[in-house]
């Protein structure tokens, strides 16, 4: 079954004019105009690939352990379709805007075994410079993910020319609250106290999918960057499109942020409730020149903490 989630074929927004069906002459303007997508539309079509997660979860009851750690490779498929025609937005303080979008849905499964373990339907969508608020050309972001929260994230896209992507390590490393986050060089130091990072240490608060190595623990980047120095061979990387999103004020300076449903958000001990998510952010997207019939396909790294 592939994933998918889109409109009718022949749905498409009316735009800012009173809703009415567009003269062929219109049509066929809009067609020899430039993608009104922008960066976006490098999405359009259905992706699939590899991946790994970890997701430190919580644990009940606390008092026996409070977290853990669910590590996975996973299978994943990631559709993307055009809305067609403008989306309208009506505007008081200035005049009215004109956003174009698309819808997509993310489908995450564990490799291993094919149990479920994401799905995400939204919308990515290209908004044009604003006066009031005063901000520039930006993408957005909305997600609902089914566990209970909902992201609104906001950034811009970048195009860079050439390449390839240097990806940077990266880790895992959990810490307390108002303390700064672990360095790479931490690792062993920090699995003293979080032991189920040591893969040769048994515990019962870790899942470990087949093919999880003590490397990709350490550095959870190190899948992607398998995955681009082999994707690369016989291919020339032309450019580089990133997408920056975030739900915090870091870029856009209005709007945004994340909601979650009463379980999630929830009772004062612990602080965070049962697993309340506050802030979301992604930087995601390269673009490469790939051998001629060749098919899309992706590779991706995430973690989360709950």
């Amino acid at each position: 079954m592939t994933a998918g989630t889109q409109t009718d074929s022949d749905f498409a927004f009316a735009g800012l004019a009173t809703p009415e069906a567009q003269a062929t002459e219109e049509i066929k303007a809009l067609a020899a105009a430039p993608d009104p997508l922008g960066a976006l539309a490098g999405l359009l079509g259905t992706w699939k690939g590899h991946g790994f997660n970890a997701i430190w979860r919580p644990h009940h009851p606390a008092a026996q352990q409070d977290r853990f750690l669910e590590l996975n490779k996973t299978d994943e498929t990631l559709v993307f379709t055009r809305i067609n025609g403008p989306i309208p937005n009506r505007g008081l303080a200035m005049a009215d805007i004109d956003m174009f979008g698309l819808t997509y849905m993310q489908q995450i499964s564990e490799s291993s075994t094919g149990a479920g373990l994401h799905i995400e339907p939204g919308i990515w969508a290209a908004v044009p410079h604003t006066t009031d608020p005063n901000e520039p050309a930006s993408v957005v972001r909305m997600a609902s993910i089914p566990h209970g929260t909902v992201i609104l994230a906001q950034g811009v896209a970048q195009v860079i020319q050439g390449g390839p992507q240097n990806i940077p390590n990266n880790n895992i490393l959990p810490f307390f609250f108002g303390t700064p986050a672990p360095a790479n060089g931490d690792f062993n130091t920090v699995a003293q106290t979080f032991n189920e990072l040591n893969l040769s240490q048994p515990t019962q608060f870790r899942f470990v999918a087949p093919g999880v190595t003590q490397n990709i623990v350490k550095n959870p980047n190190s899948v992607l960057q398998d995955a681009l120095h082999s994707s690369l061979q016989g291919t020339t990387m032309k450019s580089r499109t990133f997408l920056h999103v975030a739900t915090d004020h870091s870029t856009i300076k209005a709007g945004g942020g994340t909601a979650n449903t009463a379980f999630l958000a929830t009772s004062g001990n612990p602080p965070g409730g049962n697993a309340n998510a506050t802030r979301a952010e992604r930087r995601s997207g390269s673009r490469r020149s790939p051998a001629p019939g060749a098919s899309p396909t992706s590779t991706s790294c995430s973690t989360r903490s709950w």
